[in-house]
């Protein structure tokens, strides 16, 4: 079997790059987003994505539109949040997120988000 497609959109490259190469080690293959633009652009390529990983640090209200999409397209998707905020967990229900976590993240707790969303 194919290993899982995630998309991985953050504003940061090198906190995407960090958490892409933790992914990888987990036999996770990342497709990875540092703009709207670009996340638009892999949602486009219409490829099967297992999973999105939104962090919302960097980000504007433009990027509900994009959780709406995932959303459509059956994509699960994981929220990650700088702090606790009544919108983005209002958001995160209101467009189907599988999960809100809160930074400081830890890479244990994501993955194992990550395996119980994919059901593995």
């Amino acid at each position: 079997m194919k290993n899982p497609v995630i998309i991985i959109a953050n504003t940061s490259q090198t906190e995407m790059e960090a958490l892409a190469k933790e992914l990888q080690s987990e036999g996770y293959e990342t497709v990875g987003a540092v703009s709207t633009g670009e996340l638009d652009k892999v949602l486009r390529s219409k490829k099967n994505y297992a999973l999105a990983i939104i962090d919302m640090s960097g980000f504007d209200e433009s990027i509900w539109e994009r959780c709406a999409r995932l959303q459509e397209a059956k994509i699960l998707f994981i929220v990650i949040a700088p702090q606790r905020s009544p919108v983005v967990q209002r958001n995160s229900m209101k467009y189907g997120a599988s999960g809100l976590l809160m930074k400081p993240l830890a890479t244990k707790e994501l993955i194992a988000h990550i395996r119980a969303a994919l059901g593995d």
